[in-house]
């Protein structure tokens, strides 16, 4: 049997990853209203029907009109609406235009029907207007018939080389649990785990270790060894003969020194004074460490003076394909549009391995295969 799956607020396929790699699902229509990351999922999944609208005018009619799809054909829905739609206090949401994001993912999960939705967001919302906020969401979820369960799961727990803790809503229309996926890697930092079957964590260095070093305004288009374990090798399955958007904005000379005095993981106040930035957060022009995983990228990821992201070797910020590697984007992907688009594109998506996990949970569930034992997990 085959799943149908509907990718809502899609990006450039960061949530779907799992389900496009995975032959008992078919993603068979994307809605993204920004055009270059359209083309990017397009580009990358060209049997998917994208439609490059806003949300409020994708709706059913399109699916009957374009692929004779209706109410209950669609067994899952993955999405998540951007969190500057989360703006407003309680129950005011459904009638606040800023709210109308959420309100058309709960639009569409009520005209099709699902068996299973995904709803991915950052973790912060689980903090804004003290909880309120969260549970209004939850609340209309679960007016129109859906069972849900809550839980922030962290990429890194699942082999991707990135601390990125995420908040997983999964919705389900029958009450039985679902059953979040269990980590595969542990912190080292941490101590031993007492599962002896967990992996360390993917450290950025051994995500990045193959591809060629550059410095300021510099491209490099062939890899500089052979892969060296088992993620490079990932990642360069079906790679192009030459690496495609490694490379970095030109920055100035004062910046390139500033980034050459940081220590691995250091920070400005780890530099001669007169080299310090005179303005900044605490962890902007911050270097990353090569034997951990990177911190949360972001879509400023080739900016030195925004959160940390100056490469643990060069002095440099990280280029756009380190990012997408980092994301778990393999470096045949595409990604469309300027620099600051395919920042965007790889700043904003889910990284591919904790898709695959969701994936394989929600496969187990569609199956019948469940853990009623699983705890640590939110029940609305």
């Amino acid at each position: 049997m085959t799943y149908r799956v509907i990718d809502l607020f899609a990006g450039v396929g960061g949530l779907s990853y799992g389900f496009a790699h995975d032959p008992e699902f078919e993603i068979v229509a994307a809605n993204e209203i920004l055009k270059p990351m359209a083309e990017a999922y397009s580009k990358n999944h060209p049997s998917v029907k994208m439609y490059n609208k806003d949300i409020k005018d994708f709706s059913v009619e399109d699916l009957t009109r374009d692929l004779a799809l209706k109410k209950g054909d669609i067994d899952v829905i993955v999405g998540g609406p951007p969190c500057q739609a989360y703006s407003t206090v309680g129950k005011r949401l459904i009638d606040d235009p800023r709210g109308k994001l959420f309100q058309e993912y709960y639009r569409i999960l009520k005209e099709l029907r699902p068996k299973v939705f995904v709803f991915e967001n950052v973790k912060g919302l689980l903090s804004m207007q003290k909880g309120e906020l969260i549970e209004t969401i939850s609340s209309l979820f679960a007016s129109i018939g859906y069972h849900l369960q809550m839980k922030v799961l962290n990429a890194a727990d699942y082999g991707t080389p990135q601390i990125r803790e995420r908040v997983i809503l999964v919705g389900t229309l029958s009450d039985k649990p679902f059953t979040y996926p269990k980590p595969t890697h542990y912190n080292p930092e941490l101590g031993s785990p007492k599962n002896k079957s967990l992996k360390p964590y993917v450290t950025l260095g051994e995500a990045l270790g193959d591809l060629p070093s550059i410095k300021t305004g510099e491209c490099g288009t062939h890899y500089s060894k052979k892969p060296q374990n088992s993620y490079q090798k990932l990642m360069r399955e079906n790679a192009p003969s030459e690496i495609v958007d490694h490379e970095v904005p030109k920055n100035s000379e004062r910046l390139v020194a500033l980034m050459e005095a940081l220590p691995d993981g250091g920070s400005p106040k780890d530099i001669p004074e007169d080299l310090r930035p005179k303005s900044g957060f605490a962890n902007c022009y911050c270097r990353l460490w090569w034997n951990k995983p990177s911190t949360t990228i972001t879509r400023n990821l080739g900016c030195p003076s925004s959160s940390r992201c100056v490469h643990p070797k060069d002095p440099r910020p990280l280029s756009t394909r380190e990012g997408a590697r980092l994301q778990g984007f393999p470096d045949n992907y595409v990604f469309c549009g300027r620099r600051g688009d395919k920042h965007l594109q790889i700043g904003n998506a889910v990284p591919t391995f904790l898709s695959s996990a969701i994936k394989d949970a929600i496969k187990d569930y569609l199956k019948g295969k469940h853990n009623p034992e699983e705890k640590e997990l939110t029940l609305f």
